[in-house]
């Protein structure tokens, strides 16, 4: 048996600890028969690994710069460009333009950047910004989301309309709109995080910290709670009134119990995928964050598209290479959230939001 055989056995076995022996056949049918589930738990799996070892997989430090090697092509291109100098031709000045061919070296195979720095390295360290800000904030989203859905559904009458009005003035405003404003209202912070890798030698060229963008983290959170306030406020309404809550009511529970231990995990599992989706949907504002200038950060893949906007017409891998990271792994987080949608409950299709 194989390494990866024995991972997978050992995740199915972890897994049926904490969910139903039911929930992991659903899961493991549904896998078995989507090869498109497979093909996003890989590129997932694999976008993981990167962001988590980027100092071993980053062959440059990212942010060093070598102007003599600004704009090298990726491996299989070359690049035609002109140069312009200066000679003496009788004794005047003129000056010379020439051709020049800049072609690829397997120093760096994705290119360079207008400032010489390797667009390999480059990705693999925007992995880290996207993938951190992507799970830290659906999980200030899901916080505050699914208390306010949780609530709103419980309660019902005044205090749901008034939550859920709340939430429909959130909606009216264009998620990127709203972000923006609220950066700039708050300002950039930016957490300096120690690699440890580096700390402990593995990879001592490399960054020493890791700049996360906590503004950013925060504002994309409160910006995508409506999403799941209005699935946890369905599952609240739905199982409120089921005979287990009237029985916990009846003994004396009280309201807080009986949402800790009776609604909130009979609403698991829509709210798990949905989560799912909105890492990808995070992924792509973060990414129009940075695009834009507000994200306080250098290393993010939305940053080094901006960077490169204004050499499309002569090295368009700038901008290219990092949007293609961000295409590959929101499909791919979207493939894993199909998987779960289909194996734990497709009756939620079309809910989750976007940006």
């Amino acid at each position: 048996m194989g390494i990866i055989e024995r991972l997978a056995g050992a995740f199915w076995d972890g897994l049926r600890r904490v969910v139903s022996p039911r929930t992991v056949r659903n899961l493991r049918k549904e896998l078995r028969q989507s090869a498109l589930a497979k093909l996003g738990i890989a590129v997932v799996v694999a976008i993981v690994l990167v962001a988590v070892f980027a100092p071993l997989l980053a062959p440059h430090n990212p942010r060093v710069q070598h102007l003599d090697r600004s704009q090298l092509p990726p491996l299989g291109f070359s690049k035609t460009t002109t140069q312009t100098t200066s000679q003496m031709v009788n004794g005047s000045i003129e000056i010379v333009n020439k051709t020049v061919t800049v072609s690829a070296t397997p120093k760096y195979p994705l290119g360079t950047d207008a400032l010489g720095r390797g667009m390999l390295s480059r990705v693999v360290y925007g992995a880290r910004t996207s993938l951190l800000v992507g799970l830290l904030g659906t999980v200030i989203a899901g916080a505050v989301g699914v208390t306010v859905g949780l609530v709103a559904g419980y309660y019902g009458g005044k205090v749901d309309d008034a939550l859920m009005r709340s939430a429909d003035v959130m909606l009216a405003f264009p998620s990127l709109v709203l972000a923006v404003a609220l950066v700039g209202l708050f300002g950039r912070a930016v957490v300096r995080i120690p690699d440890p890798l580096v700390a402990l030698g593995v990879a001592p060229d490399m960054p020493e910290t890791f700049a996360l963008p906590g503004t950013v983290i925060v504002v994309v959170g409160l910006v995508n709670w409506v999403w799941f306030a209005r699935v946890a406020r369905g599952e609240a309404l739905s199982v409120e009134g089921q005979e287990y809550v009237k029985a916990a009511r009846s003994i004396g529970a009280d309201d807080g119990f009986i949402i800790r231990k009776h609604i909130l995990p009979n609403s698991v599992t829509p709210i798990l995928v949905l989560a799912t989706i909105q890492i990808a949907a995070i992924i792509l504002l973060e990414s129009a964050l940075s695009f834009l200038g507000f994200s306080g950060t250098n290393l993010s893949w939305g940053f080094d598209i901006a960077q490169g906007r204004d050499y499309l017409a002569s090295s368009w891998w700038i901008s290219t290479i990092p949007g293609m990271a961000i295409v590959v792994t929101v499909i791919g987080i979207n493939l894993v959230g199909d998987w779960l949608r289909d194996a734990l409950d497709p009756g939620i299709e079309g809910e989750g939001g976007g940006v």
